[in-house]
């Protein structure tokens, strides 16, 4: 799985889309694989409240993956988003124009 690092102010929700791909799959296994990775969506990375907007793209490796191997892979994306959230600045007050000279 990948995590992008585009994190957004505060305040915004979590979103979060899935990229399953068939690679030569049953749509049986495919639908399973979703269901797997909505299920540690919800459980995992919707109740930290981190403002991103997340985009999963599954590798044909996670279709013979176990839920434990899964959940494994979504924590270790979880911890990737918290320390991206820790690092991202927040906007400068440079970039709004409410410092600098005053006018006289």
């Amino acid at each position: 799985m990948v995590a992008s690092p585009f994190v957004l102010p505060r305040g915004i929700r979590t979103r979060i889309g899935l990229i399953v791909p068939r690679y030569r799959q049953t749509a049986v296994a495919r639908n399973r694989l979703k269901r797997r990775l909505r299920e540690l969506c919800r459980t995992r990375l919707l109740p930290v409240g981190i403002a991103a907007d997340l985009v999963i793209r599954v590798r044909a490796e996670a279709y013979q993956a176990s839920f434990a191997m899964l959940a494994a892979d979504m924590d270790r994306v979880l911890v990737r988003l918290v320390s991206w959230r820790a690092t991202a600045r927040e906007p400068s007050a440079e970039l709004d124009g409410s410092t600098g000279p005053t006018p006289e």
